[in-house]
């Protein structure tokens, strides 16, 4: 997912008061189902509401078509949104019981919306769990229970100037070592003002420094119980800020500045997702073709990256439960995968949409599909975004040299222990 965010405090108010008005049929932590039940047989019928946002709002009315085609008996009507509309819209239709039947849903707010009891389970039998990245399934997974199905994924890699790289005679980074000095290589013998980009705190700053709390063998949560100051996330937060203090790291980099810094070579690397991919060929055009790369994130530990995107979810107050969930299924086909990835981009969920095609055939998409199969998400709980802001205020204190490592992990801890994961 990309950065997804809101208005906290007035969607948990909101979200309270779905559970508090009239919802007996138990969610997570309330002794709800650990899956839906079975759906019907045979063809579609009748009509679904579908909500969902962005470019892939935009384009689902094609995927709907065909499954209306194939299902001719069956009516689906789709209203598309802005992103930035999306959490505030979704949780609003929740605490009024006016939902869809069905709509697409950011990963990161399983854990909050299905704590409210609106979701439907997803049901036993219908998906193979074995057809999805790990990483995105899990992110439909809340307390043991799932709740939809991925839809679509995103990772990050590093982007960086293959020929700053040449010059200054370094390869792809392997390890936490080697990233340090290639970024020093990019600098120092490339000729970039820069080594490398990274976020140096703010509003989704998380999604930037959790990859490397994973590879040092870190995580937010065990066994329900916040795990931000442990020697293994302050090894990550310490390593982290090292960019900044070395100066490899711009502290502030403004709208735009790392895309165009890229293309003139003050930013030798940096880190995000695949659509970064269309935005370089866009500002960098024929003087920038051949001059750069992806890689995969380095390994200590472990190698994993971010994996965000987008699920698919069916509402329990829909009143044609039957067709919902057949439509996700289609959705999810390899065939519908395909048709949304040529249609707006959007990278495949599903493994076997990755086996042929420009998934199969393009490097850089290769790439993007080997780190998916080593990329995760932070725990599903109905705090995450209160969470995530401390995490960005944790991460932003230290690079900007307000604190140290040691305290900042510890301040995390406390306040998002205070905070609590909802449960």
């Amino acid at each position: 997912m990309r950065h997804w965010r809101h208005a906290t405090a007035v969607v948990a108010a909101l979200a309270l008061g779905v559970t508090g008005c009239g919802r007996d049929d138990g969610g997570p932590g309330a002794g709800g189902p650990s899956a839906g039940g079975a759906i019907a047989e045979g063809k579609a019928t009748g009509e679904i509401t579908v909500w969902a946002m962005g470019a892939e709002g935009e384009k689902l009315k094609a995927l709907a078509d065909d499954f209306t085609r194939e299902n001719p008996a069956a009516k689906v009507t789709v209203t598309a949104f802005p992103f930035d509309a999306a959490h505030d819209k979704l949780a609003t239709a929740i605490a009024g019981r006016q939902t869809p039947d069905v709509s697409m849903m950011g990963s990161t707010w399983m854990g909050e919306f299905a704590k409210t009891g609106a979701l439907d389970p997803t049901p036993a039998g219908l998906f193979d769990q074995a057809a999805f990245f790990p990483g995105a399934w899990d992110t439909t997974v809340v307390d043991g229970t799932a709740y939809g199905v991925p839809w679509y994924v995103e990772t990050r890699l590093i982007y960086h100037r293959t020929d700053l790289a040449a010059k200054a005679g370094v390869g792809k980074p392997a390890n936490w070592q080697e990233l340090t000095a290639f970024a020093k290589g990019l600098k120092e013998a490339g000729g970039a003002k820069w080594g490398i980009s990274l976020q140096p705190g703010g509003t989704g700053a998380w999604q930037s420094f959790l990859p490397f709390a994973w590879q040092a063998g870190a995580d937010v949560l065990a066994d329900g119980k916040f795990t931000l100051d442990t020697p293994q996330m302050r090894t990550a937060l310490e390593y982290y800020a090292s960019f900044f203090r070395q100066g490899l790291a711009p502290s502030q980099v403004a709208p735009g500045a790392q895309e165009s810094g890229f293309v003139s070579g003050d930013i030798g690397a940096f880190v995000s997702g695949p659509w970064h991919m269309s935005i370089l060929r866009e500002q960098g055009g024929a003087a920038l073709e051949g001059k750069w790369d992806v890689a995969p994130m380095p390994r200590e530990k472990a190698g994993t990256s971010f994996i965000g995107g987008a699920d698919l979810v069916v509402y329990r107050d829909t009143d044609n439960r039957d067709t919902a969930w057949k439509f996700v299924r289609y959705l999810t086909s390899p065939a519908a995968q395909q048709k949304l990835y040529d249609l707006v981009g959007s990278l495949p969920a599903v493994t076997a949409t990755w086996q042929s095609g420009k998934l199969a055939d393009d490097p850089l998409l290769k790439a993007f599909g080997a780190q998916l199969a080593d990329a995760k998400s932070p725990p599903a709980m109905a705090t995450w975004e209160q969470v995530a802001d401390v995490i960005d205020d944790g991460i932003e204190r230290v690079v900007r040299g307000v604190t140290d490592p040691a305290t900042a992990t510890r301040e995390m801890q406390a306040k998002a222990s205070a905070i609590g994961t909802g449960s």
